[in-house]
């Protein structure tokens, strides 16, 4: 379960970042230092919580908190680099704590909401774009949960769930590997 949680976690930096990308294309002023940090926190939280959530479907009790575990594990340990270069002042180790506290407190902010295999019901999403909203700058905020819950959650969604098929049932063909295999041309 560890190394699947470690290809969530690359996966969750990756669809981070590119939600970063997506939002400062749409004029949104998320600032390196604090601002992206808190930005990609939140998403972070919010792409281990829907995982978790998958993982329930898929996995044993046992497997899912191991593999849960793992991955909110390794998602501190990437924040925590990436303090270093981001926010030099914050003390070591204090941005990995931060993070595993967010993670609590989201999860128990999540944890009345829904998530099926379509995907985070309304409120799910709405939550966590209004967690994302509030790393926005005030002038920013008015129309960030229309791009969170229309924009950003359902293709992190779709990503993630299509990435841990693969992952939990490689043999149903979902991943790319099986699809494509190898030649040898």
């Amino acid at each position: 379960m560890a190394e699947h949680a470690s290809v969530i976690a690359m996966l969750a930096w990756k669809l981070g970042q590119e939600s970063i990308t997506r939002m400062r294309q749409a004029d949104y002023d998320i600032a390196v230092g604090r601002g992206w940090f808190d930005f990609v926190c939140e998403y972070l939280s919010f792409l281990a919580l829907a995982a978790d959530r998958i993982a329930h479907d898929d996995l044993t009790p046992e497997q899912r908190a191991e593999f849960t575990v793992a991955l909110v594990k390794r998602l501190a340990e990437m924040v925590e680099e990436a303090r270093e270069a981001l926010l030099p002042d914050l003390p070591p180790g204090q941005a990995g704590r931060n993070f595993l506290a967010l993670y609590n407190r989201r999860s128990d902010e999540y944890a009345d909401f829904g998530f099926d295999a379509t995907g985070p019901d309304f409120g799910f999403r709405r939550c966590f774009a209004a967690c994302i909203k509030d790393t926005l700058p005030e002038k920013d905020r008015l129309w960030a949960v229309d791009q969170v819950m229309e924009i950003e959650s359902p293709e992190a969604i779709r990503t993630l769930q299509k990435t841990l098929a693969g992952l939990f049932h490689p043999e149903s063909g979902n991943s790319r590997r099986s699809r494509d295999g190898v030649t040898g041309e």
